[in-house]
């Protein structure tokens, strides 16, 4: 009966609400009040928790398909519907969105400077990912989809690092580039299916010819692609990484990238099959050349942020690698990646980030010996790279061991040469951890303070979602099988 109650009560609009409520509440504050800033930040975060954890435990994997529908007509000339609804696919999402969010404001805890605007641009930053994740109308993913972009300008360009002014500018005309890309690709499907409606299910039903697919498919794909770090429309990640405040980082390559993996599944991949597997070959070619390349490139780096950010190129190639395999298992895999990956990344910045602030380095050759002042914040980088490399009972090891499987029976050269390059990732992140945790004492950092316990309960958070659902990994399997298997059967 709970869940039946669940079901009627709009809750998918309530959690995009509360981020809004959220942006106008923080506006109303005054600016001599950062601590209650920081507060309602905290609240309505944690408020988004509960909520997306809701909705997660709620869906019900035996019947599939999409649940917590709101479907009414917006703008009838045009066929705008506000139309939100969850899968096996955007669930997890919608929880990562929520982690990240939460862990991000007790990781910026001690922001001192312009708080009330840095915490009112993340909540309209993350209504616009929120949106993405939830609508299942073209019109309105795309409106989210700008709407999750245009504060990264001002969050880099305000509180950002390392040539902060160029890496804001460099990411902002990249990712209007995908948009700029992104609109006529919807304009043309819309336009080919009658002009009547942008509900994404119900262009899939009317069906579009082989060649209007082949068109469609390689705008969505290059278009989305770009923020999801595709080679070579990479560069402004690594930048736009180093460039950004700790929570920004954490945002940018927890979840921000993963709109751009969501798009090409949800937006591409379901309208354009035909010409997913016309294209799925140059697809699965760019994915491995992303795989490699930031493998490589990675290990080359001096900067913590650097290695994190071609860390995360590579990674995101995993995820284009699994969708290109057009298999269960591969697109199992690249969902699961999804969230690994954007839990991992979080703990990496938030990691860095305290280390970043204590020392005002983020310099490798700078960093030694590490573990021996600071041994609870080292643990957590420490973590996160194990992490990333694949190590069994972490969430990542069964999202790559599920792509690369796949990718080896559907791309054999290019799956090897995939599994070939987590080994020198491997290496790389061996590299940064002995170098940076476990090289020769630096006295400068002696009398660094390590992580309270206050400031360590973010971390804490992240690496117990890595363990659990790599202890655990059905619990998130299930769930988007549930969405993944009836969408390989459509392909």
């Amino acid at each position: 009966m709970a869940s039946m109650e669940l079901a009627s009560f709009p809750i998918l609009s309530t959690i995009l609400l509360s981020t809004i409520v959220a942006l106008l509440v923080i506006m109303l504050i005054p600016e001599d009040r950062p601590k209650l800033v920081k507060q309602v930040s905290l609240g309505f975060a944690a408020l988004g928790v509960v909520l997306s954890l809701l909705v997660y435990v709620s869906y019900d994997v035996d019947k599939g398909g999409l649940q917590f529908v709101e479907r009414f007509l917006w703008v009838q000339s045009i066929g705008i519907y506000w139309f939100t609804a969850v899968d096996g696919i955007n669930a997890p999402m919608l929880i990562l969105t929520a982690v990240v969010l939460f862990t991000g404001v007790l990781t910026m805890w001690e922001l001192e400077t312009r708080v009330k605007e840095f915490f009112a641009l993340m909540y309209l930053l993350v209504a616009g990912v929120y949106g993405v994740f939830m609508s299942m109308d073209l019109f309105w993913i795309f409106v989210w989809y700008d709407v999750s972009l245009f504060p990264m300008y001002p969050l880099i360009a305000i509180w950002g690092g390392t040539r902060k002014e160029y890496g804001a500018m460099k990411l902002t005309l990249y990712l209007l580039a995908g948009s700029a890309l992104i609109l006529p690709g919807i304009l043309y499907v819309w336009a080919v299916g009658g002009g009547h409606t942008f509900d994404l299910f119900e262009l899939q039903r009317m069906g579009l010819p082989a060649h209007v697919q082949r068109i469609a498919f390689i705008m969505l794909y290059l278009g989305f692609g770009i923020l999801a770090g595709v080679w070579p429309f990479h560069t402004w990640s690594p930048v736009g990484h180093v460039a950004a405040p700790t929570a920004v980082s954490m945002i940018h390559a927890g979840v921000l990238m993963k709109l751009g993996a969501y798009g090409i599944l949800r937006v591409g991949m379901t309208l354009c099959p035909e010409g997913l597997g016309y294209w799925a070959d140059l697809m699965a070619l760019l994915a491995t050349i992303g795989i490699v390349y930031g493998a490589f490139v990675g290990l080359a780096q001096t900067d913590l942020k650097y290695v994190i950010g071609y860390s995360s190129v590579s990674h995101m190639g995993i995820v284009g690698l699994g969708l290109a395999t057009m298999t269960v298992d591969g697109i199992n895999g690249a969902v699961f990646q999804m969230f690994s990956h954007g839990v991992m990344t979080a703990l990496f910045f938030s990691a860095v980030g305290y280390i970043y602030d204590r020392t005002h380095t983020k310099m490798i050759p700078e960093l030694g010996g590490l573990s021996n002042t600071m041994p609870v914040a080292s643990a957590f980088f420490i973590i996160a790279a194990f992490c990333g490399v694949g190590v069994p009972c972490m969430s990542s090891f069964w999202a790559e061991l599920l792509v690369f499987i796949s990718a080896v029976k559907t791309y054999p050269v290019r799956g090897v040469l995939a599994v070939i390059s987590l080994v020198v990732s491997a290496l790389f992140m061996l590299r940064v951890v002995q170098k940076t945790f476990y090289g020769p004492r630096n006295e400068r950092w002696e009398h660094i303070p390590d992580v309270p316990l206050a400031l360590a309960t973010p971390r804490i958070i992240l690496v117990g979602i890595l363990v659990f659902f790599g202890l655990f990994p059905r619990l998130i399997l299930d769930v988007i099988q549930s969405a993944v298997v009836p969408f390989v059967s459509s392909l």
